[in-house]
C-alpha cells in the first residue's frame, strides 16, 4: 500500500507542480509570465500578472508538499483550491478533456482529496517527521475547504465581460 501511495503522491504532486511552472516560466512548454497573464485575462480573471504569480506559486507549493508528502493535508487542500478553480474555467465545456472540458482537474481534486482520507503513506515527510494521523475531523474540513477556497477565488477575482468581450464573443459564436 505504501508503494502505491507513493506513486500516486509522485504523479498527482509533480503534474500540479508541473503545471503551476508552465503558468509562470517557459518551462515545460509554459508560455512564460505574460502568457499565464494572459491565460488568466481570456479566462475572465483581474489581475493579471499577480494572479498568475500566485496560482503557479500555489501550483508549485501544493504539488510538490503533496509529491513529498509533508503537510498532506494542507498540500492537498491548496491543490484542490487551485484546480477547482481549474475546473469552473473549463465547466463550460463539459467533462471530457476532448472538449477541453474539466475532467483532469476533476480528477485530480478527487486524487487529493483521497489522499487526504489515506494519508500519504509509511514513504513520506509527515511520517517521518511524526505528523498524523489527521483526526477524520480536520481531513473532512480540508478536503471541503479546499474546493471552496477555489469558489471563493474564482467569484472574487472574476470580473464581467465587457461590452467589447461580449461582442467579439457573440461574433466568434456566429
Amino acid at each position: 500500500m505504501d508503494a502505491g501511495l507513493l506513486l500516486l503522491r509522485l504523479v498527482t504532486g509533480l503534474l500540479v507542480a508541473g503545471h503551476g511552472v508552465q503558468k509562470v516560466s517557459h518551462r515545460l512548454g509554459g508560455d512564460g509570465l505574460a502568457g499565464g497573464a494572459e491565460e488568466f485575462r481570456r479566462d475572465g480573471f483581474r489581475g493579471g500578472r499577480i494572479t498568475a504569480v500566485v496560482a503557479g506559486a500555489s501550483q508549485i507549493g501544493a504539488g510538490l508538499f503533496l509529491a513529498a508528502g509533508l503537510l498532506t493535508p494542507l498540500a492537498a487542500m491548496a491543490a484542490m483550491g487551485v484546480m477547482t478553480v481549474a475546473g469552473t474555467v473549463k465547466r463550460r465545456n463539459g467533462l471530457w478533456v476532448q472538449n477541453d472540458g474539466y475532467e483532469y482537474p476533476l480528477v485530480l481534486v478527487a486524487v487529493s482529496a483521497a489522499l487526504v482520507l489515506t494519508g500519504p503513506g509509511r514513504w513520506s515527510f509527515d511520517r517521518a517527521l511524526d505528523l498524523g494521523p489527521w483526526p477524520l475531523w480536520a481531513a473532512l474540513l480540508t478536503i471541503l475547504a479546499g474546493p471552496v477556497s477555489g469558489l471563493l477565488t474564482r467569484t472574487v477575482l472574476h470580473r464581467p465581460a465587457t461590452a467589447t468581450e461580449r461582442k467579439h464573443s457573440a461574433q466568434a459564436a456566429e
